[in-house]
């Protein structure tokens, strides 16, 4: 064979293999992958052999075959099936692969496998035989047609498929990882890849898929990207995504996060659960976290964070900068910076877009943005929202009876707690 020859699970799923005088010696059953040693290309076919009484299948090495002039598998001379001990570790893939749901990395979105496409390709010089190549995964409606058609000539089989737009990802973005009990494949995603990916479209992506997938693809994750990700889900769904990791590794995961929305997730706990989780953390972020947790959820107090950046009124920007590049939450939440007086109470705010337009000795005080705009932190969350709209806010300082400044409400919480209502 010179050209290669695609085909497909669904294809050649029960298809004949004879040996050289044309005797039928089975149909095939599977596709034996051994990631281990070579986990793109199908290492050998299970087949039912006709002579065999038993249920039991035996290995053909895909380099043991050769295809007919009619495109037909046959032994090679010399060639004989092999037996499979019923703990060969092999990755099956109409068993472990077809209709189970993998990642499309590149469309953020859940998709389920429908068929998957081969390609017979001839065998190297000093390895004669055949190959059989595993190019894509089809998880479009053109593989879901190729199964459901079972049976029908394949000349018409594949003239009612090439009718449909195919819809495949490239078999090197489907990274195998180890099986559950369950025997189900899921797909890895590599942490470079995963941290490209925006927390919202890593959300999405746990809230589709079944729940043993969901939960692998969680403790995948290294606890920055898990804690963005925990950020942006229901807390409905916040709790199935703990409830089964140790209160270390969800403590891990919880420092990382914005510490209002720590405190959220935590609420929404059980106590025994919220103070197991708590003994684990490291002192300084427990503390915010317990702060938090004393205010009402409807509270300004309740949706605000601690993380922000604030300096002296005599500041410059030379030090805002500096302020910036020193701190440890997340930088690309920060908006404005606030002036504090001598007193801890807030004297104004400044628009980082700003900072950006003079030199760095000058004085923050003089970039400040107009009204200054504050709430109280019993202030109701309704209140808060009107407060956003009227001033067009994208930031708001709340402070405590004297005015000093105890946190920050970002636009993004306000919105998200409006969605909720």
């Amino acid at each position: 064979m010179n050209a290669n020859i695609r085909t497909s699970v669904s294809a050649l799923m029960g298809a004949p293999v004879s040996d050289r005088h044309g005797r039928i010696l089975g149909h095939v059953k599977e596709f034996a992958v051994a990631p281990a040693v070579d986990s793109g290309h199908v290492q050998g076919l299970l087949v039912k052999l006709t002579a065999c009484k038993t249920k039991k299948r035996s290995l053909l090495p895909v380099s043991a075959l050769e295809l007919t002039a009619a495109g037909t598998m046959q032994l090679r001379d010399g060639q004989a099936p092999l037996e499979v001990a019923a703990g060969d570790d092999f990755l099956l893939l109409e068993r472990d692969l077809l209709d189970q749901q993998i990642i499309d990395v590149h469309g953020h979105k859940v998709v389920r496998v429908n068929d998957v496409e081969l390609v017979w390709e001839p065998g190297k010089p000093d390895s004669p035989g055949l190959s059989l190549r595993i190019a894509e995964v089809e998880v479009g409606v053109r593989g879901a047609i190729r199964r459901l058609l079972k049976g029908l000539p394949a000349a018409t089989l594949d003239r009612l498929a090439s009718r449909v737009k195919p819809s495949v990802i490239p078999w090197e973005f489907v990274d195998l990882i180890d099986r559950d009990p369950s025997r189900r494949v899921k797909l890895k995603i590599e942490q470079e890849r995963l941290s490209k990916m925006h927390p919202s479209d890593i959300a999405d992506i746990l809230e589709e898929l079944a729940p043993a997938e969901r939960q692998a693809l969680f403790r995948s994750l290294d606890e920055e990207v898990a804690a963005e990700a925990l950020e942006e889900v229901e807390p409905k769904m916040q709790r199935l995504l703990i409830e089964d990791l140790d209160s270390e590794r969800v403590a891990g995961i919880v420092e990382e996060m914005d510490p209002g929305a720590a405190a959220d997730l935590l609420s929404e706990l059980t106590e025994e659960r919220s103070d197991a989780i708590l003994d684990e953390m490291d002192p300084e972020e427990r503390q915010e976290v317990e702060e938090l947790l004393e205010f009402s959820p409807d509270s300004a107090a309740g949706q605000m964070t601690t993380e922000y950046v604030a300096l002296p009124a005599a500041a410059t920007v030379a030090e805002a900068i500096k302020a910036l590049g020193e701190f440890e939450g997340d930088v690309e939440a920060i908006t404005d910076i606030y002036l504090l007086d001598e007193a801890g109470r807030v004297a104004g705010s400044v628009p980082l877009v700003r900072m950006l337009l003079v030199p760095d000795g000058t004085k923050l005080s003089t970039l400040t943005s107009g009204h200054l705009v504050t709430c109280k932190l019993n202030e109701r969350v309704k209140k808060v929202a009107e407060l956003f709209d009227k001033y067009n806010l994208r930031t708001l300082a709340v402070v405590d009876d004297d005015g000093k400044m105890d946190g920050v409400i970002l636009a993004e919480n306000v919105i998200a707690q409006l969605r909720e209502k």
